[in-house]
């Protein structure tokens, strides 16, 4: 993530100039951040930082980043003839 215009911005491709900072891809990570005040420390910037964006980015599932499905790990067992 990088600080552009007041704002945190998402950068999964760190590609964007300027300072970054990397964060664990949680809600409750940012939120843990955002009551610490790390952004601006982190990132080197004076007064506070919206979230708002990269809270919309991490879309507030329990593991971060909606990255589709889990998939279903299904095991097959051998028959055993119980004569």
């Amino acid at each position: 993530m990088v600080a552009r215009d007041g704002r945190l911005v998402a950068d999964p491709r760190r590609r964007l100039p300027g300072r970054g900072a990397w964060m664990h891809p949680g809600p409750e990570c940012l939120a843990k951040a955002e009551r610490r005040r790390a952004f601006p420390r982190a990132l080197r910037v004076q007064g506070t930082l919206d979230a708002a964006g990269l809270r919309d980015h991490l879309g507030g599932t329990p593991g971060g980043m909606d990255r589709g499905p889990t998939p279903v790990r299904t095991e097959s067992r051998k028959q055993v003839d119980p004569s």
